[in-house]
């Protein structure tokens, strides 16, 4: 079988992987390239079918594991007010369970205190623990273990 057709097979193969999104066409068009050098090295059909074979049982044995492991961890980046938690900030207005004030990354934040029983004076460094709408949650640095 000559090159070009294992070549027109994987663009094929290769554009409803790009409609499909399932990783197996994808590498099954992979398979299909490997399997397009081979022929235009000049080995026979039937090497080219076990190329074909091989390149595709390792593609979805080896990568497409792999692939799909890498696809489901969550980003490493954190963008907008997500990028904020973790951070440490500076109370600008006493922090109470209800309202209070803090500067974060050079914005001034609404907060609150999570813990419900704490009032953070002015000055004090905290640690915001999450973001709820608009309005920062905060722990005070020095109480943390």
């Amino acid at each position: 079988m000559p090159w070009f057709v294992w070549l027109f097979a994987a663009a094929a193969l290769g554009v409803a992987e790009f409609f499909t999104l399932t990783l197996v066409l994808g590498l099954l068009a992979g398979a299909a390239l490997v399997a397009a050098v081979v022929a235009g090295v000049g080995i026979g059909l039937f090497g080219q079918l076990v190329t074909l074979g091989v390149a595709a049982a390792a593609g979805l044995v080896i990568v497409r594991p792999i692939a799909l492991r890498h696809m489901a961890q969550a980003p490493l980046t954190r963008e907008g007010s997500d990028a904020l938690i973790g951070r440490r900030a500076e109370v600008m207005r006493e922090v109470t369970a209800t309202r209070g004030l803090i500067k974060v990354s050079g914005e001034e934040w609404s907060a609150r205190a999570l813990d419900e029983s704490q009032v953070i004076p002015v000055g004090a460094l905290v640690d915001v623990m999450e973001i709820e709408g608009a309005t920062a949650v905060v722990y005070p640095r020095e109480l943390l273990p």
